[in-house]
C-alpha cells in the first residue's frame, strides 16, 4: 500500500470518527449531528469553503490548489443509514434502536474528511477539490435534492467520483465497472379496494386477499413474457398485506416491491404491463386497483475514459495486482447515478474483511479499508488535476 503520510498518520483518528458515526446512525434527511461533525472536521482541517444545507443536510468542502487552474473535480460521500436493528454487539454499535449503519455510509463520510485532510493540508493539485457530502442515498432521493438545490450550479464540477465498500472482497482490491454499472431502479404500491364479509359468508363480499394473490402471480409474468431474455430485469414484489381478523375478509390489499433495469425502455415496457395488468385485475374482478409507480434511481453509468482514470489512481495506492476493470454490473442501485447523468465521473468499489452482506443487522466493516480509501478519493484528485508540465 502507498497511503499517504497525513492519511496514513491519521488512521487512528479515522477509525475513531467512524466508530462514532456507526454508534450515531441517522436516517435519510435527519443526518444532522453527521453533517455538523463533517462540518467541523472541514473547518479544522482547513478547508477553503464549507456550505451547509444543501439538500436539506448536505455539506460541501471547497478546496484550491496552487496555481490558476480552473478545473474542478468533485469526490461524493453518502452518510444516511438504515432503518434496521443493529445485532453485532459491537463496543461501538448503534445507539439508537431501529436506526444502522448496515451500508458503510459511515465509511464513506470518513474516508471522504481523510481526503479532504490531506488535500487541504498538501494542495499538490492546480484546481479545485469539491468534496461532497450527499444525505439520502437509501431511496429517499438526496442525490436529486442536492441537484435540485443547484449543487453543480453552485459547485461547477468537471468531473465527480464516488465510491462504495465492499465485504466478501479481497481487502485492498479495488473494482470497477464500465458503462451500465448499477440499475435503475423504481418502487411501487398497489392498492385493492373490494368488499369485505364474513368469513362465513365469503359470497358477500369481493376478496381483496385473493385477488392480490393472484395479481402477485400475473406480475412475475412481466419478466418471463415481456423481456427480452438477453436483457436484464428484476421484478420483486416485497410486501403483500390484507386482513385484521380470523372472521372476516378483507376489503383492501396492499402489494408494494420493486423494479431493477438497465435500459429505459426495458423499464417502461415493465411499467405499461404492470398498469395494463392491474386495470384488467379491477375489471376482471369488478374492484379498484390503483397502481403507483416511482422512479428513485436511474442507472449509473460509468465513463469509459474516467473509469481508467479513476483504476490508474486507485493503482498508484494499492497496486495494479489489485485492480480489476471488468467486475460485472449490479442489480443494485445507488443514486450517484443522478449526479453522473449530470456531470460525467466513475464508481468503484472496495474491498473490506467482513463476511455478512450489506444491509444485514450483522454487517461489520473492516475499518483497515479508511485510509485506503481516503488516499484513492485524495489520489483522484492530485491526478486530474495535475500541475501542468513546467
Amino acid at each position: 500500500m502507498n497511503i499517504m503520510p497525513i492519511i496514513a498518520d491519521s488512521t487512528d483518528e479515522l477509525v475513531e470518527i467512524f466508530k462514532d458515526l456507526h454508534a450515531h446512525p441517522e436516517l435519510g434527511l435527519e443526518e444532522v449531528r453527521t453533517a455538523a461533525i463533517v462540518a467541523q472536521k472541514l473547518r479544522d482541517y482547513g478547508v477553503d469553503e464549507v456550505h451547509t444545507g444543501i439538500g436539506k443536510t448536505g455539506v460541501v468542502g471547497i478546496i484550491h490548489g496552487t496555481g490558476n487552474g480552473t478545473r474542478r473535480i468533485g469526490v461524493r460521500a453518502d452518510m444516511d443509514a438504515l432503518p434496521i436493528d443493529e445485532q453485532t454487539n459491537l463496543p461501538y454499535a448503534s445507539k439508537h434502536a431501529g436506526k444502522m449503519h448496515a451500508c458503510g455510509h459511515d465509511s464513506h463520510t470518513t474516508m471522504l474528511l481523510g481526503a479532504a485532510k490531506h488535500l487541504a493540508a498538501t494542495r499538490n493539485f492546480d484546481g479545485t477539490a469539491v468534496m461532497i457530502f450527499q444525505p439520502a442515498e437509501e431511496g429517499l432521493g438526496g442525490a436529486r435534492g442536492m441537484l435540485a438545490d443547484g449543487l453543480f450550479q453552485r459547485f461547477p464540477c468537471d468531473e465527480v467520483y464516488g465510491m462504495h465498500n465492499s465485504p466478501n472482497t479481497a481487502p485492498g482490491s479495488v473494482g470497477i465497472c464500465k458503462g451500465a454499472a448499477m440499475a435503475g431502479a423504481a418502487f411501487f404500491d398497489i392498492t385493492i379496494t373490494g368488499r369485505g364479509s364474513h368469513a362465513a359468508m365469503p359470497q358477500q363480499s369481493r376478496d381483496a386477499l385473493v385477488i392480490a394473490a393472484s395479481l402477485v402471480g400475473q406480475l412475475q409474468t412481466i419478466v418471463s413474457r415481456n423481456v427480452a431474455p438477453l436483457d436484464t430485469c428484476v421484478l420483486s414484489v416485497t410486501k403483500l398485506n390484507a386482513g385484521t381478523a380470523y372472521n372476516v375478509v378483507p376489503e383492501t390489499a396492499h402489494i408494494a416491491g420493486t423494479i431493477r433495469y438497465f435500459k429505459d425502455e426495458v423499464y417502461a415496457t415493465a411499467e405499461t404491463r404492470m398498469t395494463e395488468i392491474c386495470a384488467g385485475v379491477a375489471l376482471s374482478y369488478g374492484v379498484d386497483v390503483e397502481c403507483q409507480l416511482r422512479n428513485v434511481f436511474d442507472v449509473l453509468v460509468n465513463d469509459d475514459a474516467l473509469s481508467d482514470a479513476y483504476m490508474q489512481a486507485a493503482a498508484d495506492i494499492v497496486g495494479a495486482e489489485n485492480i480489476q476493470t471488468g467486475i460485472q454490473p449490479a442489480t443494485g442501485s445507488e443514486d450517484f447515478a443522478d449526479m453522473l447523468k449530470v456531470v460525467p465521473g466513475a464508481y468503484c468499489r472496495i474491498g473490506h474483511t467482513g463476511t455478512l452482506p450489506l444491509h444485514n443487522p450483522g454487517f461489520v466493516l473492516g475499518t483497515e479499508v479508511l485510509p485506503v480509501g481516503a488516499a484513492i478519493m485524495a489520489r483522484i484528485v492530485e491526478r486530474r488535476l495535475a500541475p501542468a508540465a513546467g
